[in-house]
This record gives C-alpha cells, sequence and structure tokens, in this order.
C-alpha cells in the first residue's frame, strides 16, 4: 500500500475546481464580446498591468517631449494682436482672407463666422497692426463688403477694431492654474475622505497624466492653444474623476472584507471590479463624444460658430484620454501601491501561498494516480487486492510479496 504524505485539507482543496481561486476560468468558454459584455474577464487589465504601464509611460513621453521641444500655438489671447469685426452680410470667410492679404501683405491668424442669420459677424484675429495698417484694412474691408450698421445703411463705422494685449492672456493662464490647483486639492480631500488615501494618490496621477496627454496632444498636432482650450481642459478633468471614482467605488464593494478570505487576491477583485464597470465607462465616452461631434459638425462646420471649435476639441481628446487613464492607468495603479506593502501585501502573499500549496497537492495527486494506473495497485483506503492464483505469473512491475499462500483447489 502506499502512503501519501497530503494532509486531508489540502486534498480537499485539490479536488476544488480551479475557478474558485480565480473568477473568470470558465468564462473563457464564451465569446470574448459576451464576457465584455457581462462583465465577467474579458480583459486581464490587473495582470497586464506592467504592459498597460509601458504604454501609459511611452505616451506621456511622447506628450512631454512635444511640450518642450515643439511647444504649444498660442492664440491671439495669448501673445497679443488685433481683432477686426464687421457684420458678415454675404461675406465668406475665404473672400476676407484674400481681402486681407491684399491689404496688409500677409495672411490673417484667423476669420471665423460668429452667430448665424442677420446677426452674424466677421471676426478676423491678426498679429498686432499699426493704426496706418488698421485704417488701409478697413478701408478695403469696407469697399469690399459694405457692411451695415444699426441703421442698415454702409458705414465703415460698422467694422470695429480693438487690440488685444498678451497681459490679458497671462492673467487668464494665472487664473486658471489657480482654479485648478484648488480643484486637485479639493479633489484629493474628497477621494480621501470617500474612499481612502492609495485611492486618492491614484485618482490624482490620473488627473495629471489627462492633463499632460491633452496639452501634448495640441502641442503635436498644433491646435491653437485660446482661453477656450483651458476651460475645457478643466472640464475634462471633471469626467475623468467621474469615471475614476466610479471603478474606485465598484473595487471598495469587492474588495470589501478580503482580507478576512483566502480564495482571491486585491488584484483579481480590483480586475473584476474594472470588467464589470468597463462597459459603463465605454458608454459613458460614446454618450460623452456624440455631442461633442454635433457640437462640431453643427455649430462650427454648418453654423460656422469657429469659438465653439477649440472647447470642442479639448473635450473631444480628454474624454477619450480620460476614459483610458480611469481603466488602465489609475486601477493597475492603485493595485501596484496596495501590493507594494501593507496588510494588502501579505493577503495577496498568503494566497499565492496557499494556492502554490494546493498546486503541488494536485500534482502529487495526479502523479500517484500515473503510478495506481501503472502498477494496479489501489489507494490506501481502496479495498485490498485479490491474491492471484498461484499458476499465475506475476504481473509486470509487481513487487516480490514474500511468503506466498496457496489456494486450495476445489
Amino acid at each position: 500500500m502506499t502512503n501519501s504524505q497530503t494532509s486531508p485539507s489540502l486534498r480537499k482543496d485539490a479536488e476544488r475546481p480551479f475557478d474558485d481561486y480565480a473568477y473568470g476560468q470558465r468564462a473563457s468558454e464564451h465569446s470574448f464580446f459576451n464576457r465584455l459584455y457581462t462583465g465577467t474577464g474579458a480583459i486581464d487589465v490587473i495582470g497586464r498591468r506592467r504592459m498597460w504601464y509601458a504604454i501609459t509611460a511611452v505616451i506621456m513621453l511622447i506628450s512631454l517631449g512635444s511640450i518642450l521641444f515643439r511647444g504649444f500655438n498660442f492664440g491671439i489671447d495669448f501673445e497679443g494682436g488685433s481683432r477686426i469685426q464687421f457684420p458678415a452680410g454675404d461675406a465668406t470667410t475665404s473672400q476676407v482672407e484674400a481681402v486681407y492679404h491684399e491689404a496688409i501683405g500677409t495672411d490673417p491668424v484667423s476669420v471665423q463666422t460668429v452667430g448665424t442669420g442677420s446677426t452674424a459677424t466677421m471676426l478676423i484675429r491678426s498679429e498686432a497692426l499699426d493704426v496706418q495698417q488698421v485704417d488701409k484694412l478697413n478701408g478695403a474691408l469696407f469697399e469690399e463688403f459694405k457692411p451695415l450698421d444699426k441703421n442698415g445703411n454702409p458705414s465703415r463705422a460698422a467694422i470695429s477694431t480693438s487690440d488685444v494685449s498678451e497681459t490679458w492672456g497671462s492673467q487668464i493662464t494665472e487664473k486658471a492654474l489657480r482654479a485648478l490647483a484648488v480643484f486637485l486639492v479639493i479633489v484629493s480631500i474628497y477621494i480621501a475622505v470617500r474612499f481612502e488615501r492609495d485611492m486618492a494618490i491614484a485618482a490624482l496621477a490620473a488627473l495629471v497624466f489627462d492633463v499632460v496627454v491633452t496639452a501634448g496632444v495640441y502641442s503635436l498636432v498644433g491646435f491653437e492653444v485660446t482661453p477656450a482650450t483651458v476651460i475645457g481642459i478643466l472640464t475634462i478633468l471633471g469626467f475623468s474623476l467621474y469615471d475614476s471614482v466610479v471603478v474606485f467605488d465598484k473595487v471598495e464593494e469587492n474588495t470589501r472584507g478580503i482580507l478576512h478570505l483566502s480564495r482571491r487576491t486585491y488584484g483579481e477583485q480590483a480586475n473584476l471590479a474594472v470588467n464589470q464597470t468597463l462597459m459603463r465607462s465605454i458608454n459613458t465616452a460614446l454618450i460623452g463624444i456624440l455631442p461633442i461631434v454635433g457640437l462640431m459638425v453643427i455649430a462650427v462646420w454648418m453654423l460656422g460658430v469657429g469659438t465653439l471649435k477649440d472647447l470642442a476639441l479639448v473635450q473631444l481628446v480628454g474624454l477619450l484620454v480620460g476614459t483610458y487613464s480611469s481603466i488602465f492607468f489609475a486601477t493597475p495603479l492603485l493595485v501596484s501601491i496596495k501590493e507594494r506593502w501593507g496588510p494588502v501585501a501579505a493577503h495577496t502573499k498568503k494566497v499565492q501561498s496557499k494556492r502554490s500549496s494546493i498546486a503541488a497537492a494536485r500534482a502529487g495527486a495526479a502523479a500517484e494516480q500515473r503510478v495506481v494506473a501503472a502498477t494496479g495497485r489501489g489507494l490506501p483506503d481502496a479495498p485490498a487486492r485479490r491474491y492471484r492464483e498461484s499458476s499465475q505469473s506475476p504481473r509486470p512491475g509487481a513487487r516480490p510479496s514474500g511468503k506466498r499462500q496457496q489456494k486450495k483447489r476445489h
């Protein structure tokens, strides 16, 4: 008979299905999209967090490199310049650009149609013009388009000119940075009180990632940075924070009391939370993108309200970046912080140690079954084997049994 060294508890654990220790193993029988929709582990975000960290680092480096070496394309509100505005009438932006180039000799920074119908105005932004240039440009615009004043009569007074100081842009930037700092402080306090310190650290890291990448995209593509861009960045921070809080709320729910259990680790429960909220994050992003696309198509392209373009662009970029960071950066970073030290780290080691023991017990049980299949010997609790007849030859691989008993022949 064989002496088994496996303890009864480990042998009992070894007989359990592996699905008890890591969710989603049986879910692999379903399709990827079925698991994605039901939230049963379509994407192993936490298990492959090193890959997501590498992707995040590459995106951050590209963004920072573009910001440092390419810089930004600041608009007239930040660099200063001149602004000319008059009733649009039947004028088009291309016609206004041609008149400006003929009068000044250079191209304007931008020409936009603001408003619709009879209230539509043509807005020209250019570099700082002196008095002679302004007078020449106003005369050329009046001769070409004959803008009407409030009484409906053609008049040069319908053309207004103003100078924009770069001091005003710097004041906007200073106020925006101050508002951003206050926002981050309030957010960190809220998350630390509502959830915990580690979640606050992960959420703030995701917010920093969103700001840097959004700014990097503007620098890389060459989008014009305007006050609307600064306002849009503050807007997308709210979305990113909302999405992170939704995921963290599910993580907190799944990991409640996890230290008193030994079936799953904190990381596995966090990964389950990410998958359970993944479709919600995707749907929220799609719902947010659709009105932004509508804003860009209808307001900017069809109606010609160019002042909304900057706000729509920054929101579109920030929405995509915020969705990525809340799923593939914030939660993996939270798990890495938790598993670095503290009770969660000790619990993870405990669960992994138990699984290693169970795996060893399974390997031992499988080896024992192979030995039984090869030798014909039973398990320790199996009934005793029948003795072979004296006329039978020993079975291959059988051990000598000592004194042999001869059965009486009938």
